[in-house]
């Protein structure tokens, strides 16, 4: 059991890896938006994988208009990573938001408008 977990964690950064550099060189969803991947988690048949997309800069609709295009793309992310993986089976990609970063630079705003207030009465 702990060999599958291990494999499924080098997998899980191999695809990050991959992913990240093809879509830093190819991806041009919206410009002025950056897509970071954070995260993939594949199933352990590696059948499926979700990845993890955080955005930065630009509208919310250039942010929304990057993630149509990631999708849009899946497939030819697909053949990418397959071609330079050579796994048995390639996962199906499935795209998601990640606001983790998004919810951490608010609660740090609310912070330091909490010190501020403070320090000000």
């Amino acid at each position: 059991m702990p060999e599958k977990v291990d494999r499924l964690i080098r997998v899980n950064e191999l695809l990050k890896r991959e992913l990240a550099e093809t879509i830093g060189r190819g991806i041009s969803g919206a410009p002025g938006v950056l897509a970071s991947v954070t995260e993939v988690k594949a199933s352990v048949d590696l059948r499926n994988a979700t990845v993890y997309v955080s955005l930065f800069g630009g509208s919310p609709e250039q942010q929304e208009t990057m993630m149509r295009e990631l999708i849009r793309a899946r497939a030819e992310l697909q053949h990418v990573i397959a071609g330079k993986l050579g796994f048995k089976h390639t996962p199906v990609l499935f795209f998601k938001r990640d606001l983790r970063q998004e919810k951490g630079d608010r609660v740090l705003e609310l912070i330091n408008e909490a010190e501020n207030g403070g320090k000000n009465s």
